[in-house]
């Protein structure tokens, strides 16, 4: 959210709302098809009733083992718990970054994995996700080329045949590859494929009733929010967005007769869309029942902002995204961590460590990644606590070879800092080492002390004691760890300070 956009709208809006219109209103639809085109929407009774069953079913198991959590997410250097629990379920070794917070799959049963689930229930409900996610794949691609965002066809018999034989393969079929569940689409057509080809999904869960206080919507009156005005990050540009909406709708909470009401009713969960920072054109909010389905098309999580604005039931969702893992697949971060090794070399004789060079380009790249696989991995999967052992222990290996390179890295970095003591190095070259050295030295002092301080606080301790942050790798003095370097790194720092002065 741009902080200085939203104060600037609330002042020219004083105590005046924008408008928006719900499908009570004459004009509704004209403005949907005029300026949110882009949003499709899915009523449940288009939906395989066997899916439904699947999917509806899966939620229930996933809050009956705890497997729904409060983020702890960083907003302007502070932290805040999220009023909705999430779960990320996705393909192995996937993750997803959201308010400085990077989420870490559930894998669902992916041909070539080993996964072990906690329980049989847990493994079928991670499996129904993934049927979802096949078949809103198929929903985007058809939503794409409704709207001629695409020239290329599907080939129409792999889609009849997909469709004829879904049904069957959802009870019969065990676990799939990734290459296995997508449609089948022309060689020429990769550009559609990728933004709809769905890596993971994060499911959400709450209870309005159980929440002591939700926000206001603040621009149009639309009443409680449970998720803020907010466009979706780290996505592939312009990909599609699907949503999977149940709520628990329960015979006692009764929907408000509309035709009475002014604006949306507050029963009723509903999703609202507005153009980004524009007071021109009115929101939109479309109310949301069970099984109904949404698709944010192309660039329109880019130029529209959307929120969820609660009812009084229960409510589930899974939103389907094409996450981007250009930096976010454990693939990715190992290749990373290789990279930053090629730097060390053992003596065939001696089996002495040592530096391959000391120049200033790979002293910051290997400090880079070393900064990278510390507090963008080890410290972001420990700071959730133990909550992932709710449904399997599969990223425990993952995480383990990666703290084994993160050590090398220690390693290296106390190597450098031998290196540099030595004044071996023409002076002007060392200097250029020690400055870039220092810089990365000191960001890694500062987001330590900054994660530290985040696994004390106030937040952190009020998580139930499985969920509570671990601040990890963490060590003193006193410590039998043999690590080569300290972990408050203030007196390295002073040391090669006067180095340089």
């Amino acid at each position: 959210m741009c902080i200085k956009n939203k104060k600037k709208l609330l002042e020219e809006l004083g105590e005046n709302r924008l408008p928006y219109l719900t499908p009570s209103d004459a004009d509704f639809h004209q403005l949907w098809k005029t300026k949110y085109s882009k949003l499709i929407f899915r009523k449940s009774d288009t939906v395989p009733e066997e899916l439904h069953q699947m999917v509806q079913e899966s939620f229930l198991t996933l809050r009956e083992h705890d497997c729904f959590f409060q983020d702890l997410v960083r907003i302007k250097g502070k932290d805040f718990l999220t009023p909705v629990s999430r779960i990320l379920i996705g393909n192995p070794g996937c993750t997803y970054k959201y308010l400085n917070t990077r989420l870490f799959t559930v894998p669902w049963p992916t041909e070539g994995y080993d996964i072990k689930y906690c329980s049989p229930r847990i493994h079928d409900a991670c499996k129904a996700l993934m049927r979802l996610n096949d078949y809103l794949h198929i929903e985007a691609v058809r939503a794409l080329q409704g709207q001629n965002f695409f020239e290329t066809k599907i080939k129409d018999t792999t889609l009849i045949d997909r469709e004829q034989s879904f049904a069957t393969s959802l009870t019969e079929q065990g676990s799939v590859s990734r290459g296995q569940s997508s449609v089948c689409v022309a060689e020429d057509d990769r550009s559609l494929k990728n933004r709809t080809s769905y890596n993971l999904t994060l499911l959400n869960y709450m209870d309005p009733l159980q929440m002591l206080y939700l926000k206001q919507e603040p621009y149009f009156g639309m009443g409680n929010v449970a998720v803020s005005w907010h466009h979706d990050e780290n996505l592939v540009e312009r990909s599609t967005v699907a949503v999977y909406s149940y709520s628990c709708e329960d015979s006692a909470i009764q929907e408000s007769n509309e035709q009475e009401l002014k604006g949306r009713d507050p029963a009723v969960w509903h999703v609202g869309l507005k153009v980004a920072w524009d007071i021109e054109t009115p929101g939109l909010a479309v109310p949301l029942h069970q099984g109904d389905i949404y698709l944010m098309l192309d660039d329109l999580n880019m130029t529209h902002q959307h929120c969820v604005l609660a009812g009084l039931s229960p409510r589930f969702s899974s939103t389907h995204r094409v996450a981007d893992s250009s930096r976010g697949t454990l693939e990715y971060i190992i290749g990373r961590c290789e990279l930053a090794l090629q730097n060390l070399q053992t003596d065939s004789d001696s089996m002495a460590l040592s530096l391959k060079s000391l120049e200033a380009t790979v002293v910051k790249q290997v400090e880079e990644i070393h900064n990278e696989v510390e507090f963008e991995w080890l410290r972001q999967f420990w700071f959730q606590g133990k909550r992932y052992l709710k449904c399997t222990d599969w990223w425990l290996k993952p995480m383990a070879k990666l703290e084994e390179f993160w050590r090398k890295l220690e390693v290296m970095t106390s190597l450098l800092l031998s290196e540099v003591r030595k004044e071996q190095q023409i002076e002007e070259q060392r200097n250029e080492t020690i400055s870039c050295f220092l810089l990365l030295l000191k960001e890694r002092q500062k987001l330590r002390k900054e994660w530290t301080a985040r696994c004390q606080s106030d937040a952190a301790e009020s998580l139930p004691e499985d969920q509570k942050p671990e601040c990890h790798p963490f060590w003193t003095d006193d410590d039998e760890s043999n690590m080569p370097l300290p972990y408050d790194l203030e007196e390295v720092i002073a040391y090669l300070q006067n180095l340089v002065q």
